[in-house]
This record gives C-alpha cells, sequence and structure tokens, in this order.
C-alpha cells in the first residue's frame, strides 16, 4: 500500500494526520501544497484531491481521503495497532468528543479561510487576532477539566488517542495566535509530554519539507 499526503507544513489539519500517520509507524510520501500562494485552489489539485479546496488529501491505491478525522479514522480502521482509541465504548466516545470539540468547534473558527474573510469584511489584524484568541480560549475551557480527569499522560491515558492527534497541533496554534497557555496546565502538559514522542517530534511543522523558517 502507498500512501502520499497532500499538505501544508503549518495548517493543523494535516497537522493531525501526520501524527496518526507516524503513530501507526506508515511511511508515506510528501507533497506540499502552499496555502498562501493558493495551490490549493489550481484545477488539477481540487478536481482529483480536494473539492474543498483545502488540505488534507491522503492518496492511497487509487483512493483520496479528505477529512483529518475521517483519515485518522480509516487508519484505525486499516491499521488497528497501536490503537488510537480505547477499546471500552464509553472511553472511545469521550476520545471522539475530545478530538471533535477541536477539530470541530475550535478550529475551523480560526483557520486561514476564516481569517481572510475577516480581513475582507474590513476587521484589522489585532481584532482578528482577538477573534481566534476568543474562540480557542473558550474550547480550551471545556477542554482543560476533560484532559485534567482523564489524562495520565496523554490526553486520555497513557497512551497517544485520537484526541492527541487533534490537541497538539491545536496547542501548536494556540501558540501562534499568542494565547496565553497558563489557565490549561493540563492542556500545556499533555503537548510537553508529546513534544518528547518520535512520532510527535517527526509530524511537527518545523520538520516538513515545505516548512519555511523566518
Amino acid at each position: 500500500m502507498s500512501l502520499t499526503l497532500h499538505s501544508y507544513w503549518r495548517a493543523t489539519a494535516p497537522y493531525r494526520v501526520r501524527i496518526g500517520l507516524q503513530l501507526k509507524g506508515l511511511a508515506y510520501d510528501y507533497v506540499g501544497v502552499n496555502l498562501l500562494k493558493g495551490e490549493q485552489h489550481a484545477q488539477d489539485y481540487v478536481a482529483r484531491r480536494n473539492r474543498q479546496h483545502l488540505t488534507p488529501a491522503l492518496e492511497t491505491d487509487g483512493h483520496v481521503l479528505t477529512q483529518s478525522l475521517a483519515i485518522l479514522e480509516w487508519l484505525e480502521e486499516t491499521h488497528p495497532q497501536p490503537a488510537l482509541l480505547p477499546a471500552d465504548p464509553f472511553d472511545r466516545a469521550q476520545v471522539r468528543a475530545m478530538a471533535a470539540l477541536i477539530a470541530c468547534d475550535i478550529h475551523p473558527l480560526n483557520n486561514m479561510r476564516i481569517q481572510k474573510a475577516l480581513e475582507q469584511a474590513g476587521v484589522d489584524e489585532a481584532g482578528r487576532l482577538a477573534w481566534s484568541q476568543r474562540w480557542i480560549v473558550d474550547g480550551f475551557t471545556a477542554l482543560e477539566p476533560m484532559v485534567a480527569s482523564l489524562g495520565k499522560g496523554f490526553a486520555f491515558g497513557e497512551t497517544p488517542t485520537l484526541a492527541d492527534c487533534c490537541l497538539v497541533p491545536q496547542v501548536y496554534s494556540a501558540e501562534r495566535y499568542k494565547v496565553d497557555l497558563t489557565p490549561f496546565p493540563a492542556i500545556a502538559a499533555v503537548a510537553a509530554h508529546a513534544a518528547g514522542h518520535p512520532a510527535f517530534a517527526a509530524a511537527h511543522p518545523d520538520r516538513q519539507p515545505d516548512a519555511v523558517h523566518a
């Protein structure tokens, strides 16, 4: 099975997938899609890989998968070990809830499309920053007690799960948007712990082929 990931180095959705691929120990080819240059709008990319003009897109054996959570679930189903979801159905629901809180409620409100829309509506840079910080803080405020009660090194228990695939990139994004993480010690601790794990280290934006170092 061959895998090709279409990704942008610092976008959080493909970052999640990179973590999942690394945790599963799967080799893949990396194709950079420069969102700042608008490469996600190229006719061939939209027609063949992602009709939403987004990253990620994962190509495998004649199929193309989109949406990071769907890709991570596919990885779990096709490569069940090491598991990204607990065995107990209730625990699985808890992990999925944490992942969805990030991927569905926090991230969509501070991604590049929203930033551009706010700019086009006349919102200045300070206003756009405040907007992003507000929704990240709101989400982390709900997530923090979940991680504090369920986490034991990682967001849920002692091993990485789907929740960590989403949490670590969102912390990276929060730091880009200058969010104070002091009120979220459990979340910050998970991110710090994950930084020492080789899969998370390999998936970090700075280590991608298309990374730009200012």
